[in-house]
């Protein structure tokens, strides 16, 4: 295998001494990350015998969509998997910030106040609130107030979030992964200890969570400690890889009625929506979604343990429990950032021969460089790496549809990174 890494990839000894040495100290982690992968997948298996899931859901609809068993029955499954009164599974959802958007605009009226009580939203969502951008129809320009609570030492800051809740809000806004930040995720009990302080200044104030990133990483979601709605895209954890596209909300059935007639209009709600064929793949993918996820957390935590064997700050490190897939990588240098990036790009299965550099892209205030060779366009679980270019230059590594083949992705960067000029 060593020969095969070095005449193929032009792996080096030192980098193979590398993550041989990272082998030997992961190996007991993986046994925790089985167990997990195994009680999903019977969460999973279980909604799919309740519900009697059978070839008839995979049928395409057109037009309208009215009477949609297979879109239907499936927002069924993701309300029992995710212990949720309701939930909507939507192809057309673009991405984890537009699901998060139509819960904004879905929940929220004019004079309303949203706090985010776990510091910064991810970048996507700044122009979503008015944080920056004019004229684009954000929140701040509806007349909907936002407040923040930034964290304390990385945690979040319980004194600061009763007094500013206090004060009156309708929605309190928790976001799960660590985003383009350097802090550990959050644990679904670590959320339902904000979630239980919040409740109990006012039982009526929406706790809505992104959940991007964390789906069947622990055996429990947010909805299980008390969040009101959470949000996730497809083509992160619960599409499994196969999902094309969409997003998904779950939570209290008030809750959901609201946002869907923020994604259609009043009076329509989740009545329409063909899946023109969609229903299998988004199947397929929830069945799928807990052993991919697995997949993706061991090679998270053979990153983390490689890049610290190198002598690099990693969040979290290998030994810790996770609550996402995310793993970060402190490079504290711009051409390690890029040089890592094209590493995952060039080990990916997927165009493979590009060379990614940082660009504009749209929504992020800062350039960013993205790796991302899957399947589908831009599916995180499937591998990914990405990093604003900005101090103290990150990196965000996270998916890996096979852990053997995130491996070597990984491995490649390493030795782009330790060879760098």
């Amino acid at each position: 295998m060593n020969k095969f890494l070095k005449e193929n990839y032009g792996i080096e000894d030192d980098v193979i001494s590398i993550c041989a040495k990272a082998d030997e100290l992961i190996k007991d982690n993986f046994k925790y990350i089985d167990d997990v992968c195994e009680y999903n997948t019977m969460k999973v298996l279980k909604a799919f015998h309740d519900n009697n899931i059978s070839e008839a859901h995979f049928a395409s609809t057109t037009g309208y969509g009215y009477d949609d068993l297979g879109r239907d029955t499936l927002d069924k499954v993701y309300a029992q998997v995710f212990d949720a009164e309701d939930a909507i599974v939507r192809h057309n959802i673009v991405n984890g910030t537009q699901a998060i958007a139509s819960c904004l605009y879905g929940i929220l009226r004019p004079g309303d106040t949203v706090v985010a009580v776990t510091g910064a939203p991810y970048d996507t969502l700044e122009e979503v609130i008015g944080i920056r951008g004019e004229n684009s129809g954000s929140l701040k320009e509806f007349g909907v107030k936002y407040k923040q609570v930034d964290l304390r030492d990385g945690k979040p800051d319980f004194d600061e979030i009763k007094k500013v809740v206090s004060e009156g809000c309708r929605m309190v806004m928790l976001q799960r992964s660590k985003g383009y930040s350097w802090r550990n995720s959050f644990t679904v009990d670590e959320l339902g200890e904000i979630i239980s302080l919040v409740k109990s200044i006012d039982k009526n104030i929406i706790c809505m969570v992104d959940n991007c990133y964390g789906e069947f990483v622990e055996k429990k979601e947010p909805t299980s400690v008390g969040a009101d709605i959470i949000v996730g895209s497809l083509i992160k954890n619960p599409g499994g890889g196969l999902a094309k596209s969409g997003g998904y909300i779950a939570g209290k059935k008030e809750c959901v009625e609201l946002v869907s007639y923020r994604l259609t209009c009043p009076g329509i709600g989740r009545e329409c929506g063909a899946s023109l064929g969609n229903n299998r793949d988004m199947y397929q993918g929830f069945f799928m979604a807990p052993h991919i996820v697995s997949q993706s957390i061991k090679a998270s935590v053979f990153c983390s343990a490689v890049f610290e064997l190198m002598g690099y700050e990693v969040s979290p490190k290998y030994s810790e429990i996770r609550t996402d897939i995310i793993e970060s990588i402190k490079f504290c240098n711009p051409d390690k950032l890029v040089a890592f990036c094209q590493g995952i790009q060039k080990g990916a299965p997927i165009d493979s021969f590009v060379v990614p550099m940082p660009w504009d892209m749209p929504g992020y205030e800062n350039q960013v460089i993205m790796a991302a060779g899957a399947f589908v366009s831009g599916s995180s679980i499937e591998i990914s790496a990405d990093g604003p270019m900005r101090e103290p230059y990150v990196a965000y590594y996270q998916g890996g549809l096979t852990y053997e083949s995130a491996r070597l992705a990984i491995m490649i960067a390493a030795n782009n990174v330790m060879n760098l000029k």
